[in-house]
């Protein structure tokens, strides 16, 4: 879980988690986004794919990145378990 709220407290990794909202992309198309090297973008991306938030897949010369979305389940589920305590 601290893998997970970490990579969450970075302003880029959640401007990365937008960008992969809607629709899978590769560390490239990423990268063109923002104004930072690609070393750092595969940094962020190294730390979401830790928490699990995101996951890649090869397709080609390419590696593609999506969301995981059973994590983002699995937090909301969380989340809500704290919304509506048991009385």
């Amino acid at each position: 879980m601290n893998a997970l709220f970490k990579a969450l407290n970075d302003q880029t990794r959640r401007r990365i988690l937008e960008l992969l909202k809607d629709k899978d992309l590769t560390a490239g198309e990423i990268a063109d986004e923002f104004e930072m090297s690609k070393p750092s973008i595969s940094h962020h991306l190294d730390l979401l794919k830790r928490a699990d938030l995101i996951y890649s897949t090869r397709k080609g010369q390419h590696i593609l990145y999506s969301l995981n979305m059973t994590v983002f389940d699995d937090i909301i589920n969380w989340l809500l378990h704290f919304k509506n305590p048991k009385t």
